[in-house]
């Protein structure tokens, strides 16, 4: 299977590092490749891409090319209030804390690809359940903002249990952060968007 492709297309480098690990979380049957420029994309089949995130200023500098795949193109920027240059795209707000930029690409996923609709389908490996149904139970409780003690009350065990299943959740899915687990969470239909 040819595994689709999303483009980054910004000058920013760490920002690119930085949003390419979160799409790769967020779509794991994504291949992220990334470009400095409009020039370098073009260079490289620039119409093999399902999706592009580009940076605000190449958008602008480059709106012809951005408006004929507008329906393609997400618009990162700055601030919330630069989306109103660009009321044609889809924009991300990039400068927010990571559980909102994780909730907002979640929400864009969601909008334009619910439950897998105009994505092939995810490998075997992806499809399998891993989590015990008590493990899944706390993981939903975990990405919806209850601390161990919380989870224990909700469902009537120790917090040394509560412990123990986290430990095992993250071992299980290998993730080391909330913000990994609220995207498998979502993405798998455990949790719905609106309850993180």
């Amino acid at each position: 299977m040819i595994r689709p492709k999303i483009a980054i297309i910004d000058a920013n480098t760490l920002s690119v590092i930085g949003l390419k690990q979160i799409l790769q979380n967020v779509l794991p049957i994504m291949t992220v490749d990334t470009y400095g420029s409009l020039a370098e994309l073009e260079a490289n089949q620039p119409d093999q891409y399902f999706h592009y995130f580009v940076s605000l200023d190449i958008v602008l500098t480059h709106r012809s090319f951005f408006a004929q795949r507008r329906r393609k193109t997400i618009v990162l920027t700055l601030s919330f209030s630069d989306t109103s240059q660009l009321a044609d795209f889809h924009s991300l707000c990039i400068n927010q804390p990571e559980p909102q930029l994780i909730r907002q690409l979640l929400m864009l996923e969601q909008h334009a690809h619910s439950g897998g609709r105009n994505l092939p389908p995810m490998p075997q490996a992806l499809q399998q359940r891993i989590l015990t149904d008590r493990e899944i139970e706390v993981m939903s409780l975990i990405v919806q903002g209850y601390i161990n003690k919380e989870i224990a009350d909700r469902l009537n065990i120790s917090l040394s249990t509560v412990i123990t299943h986290r430990k095992n959740i993250m071992d299980k899915l290998g993730m080391k952060s909330v913000s990994a687990l609220t995207i498998y969470a979502v993405m798998h239909g455990y949790v719905d968007i609106n309850k993180i």
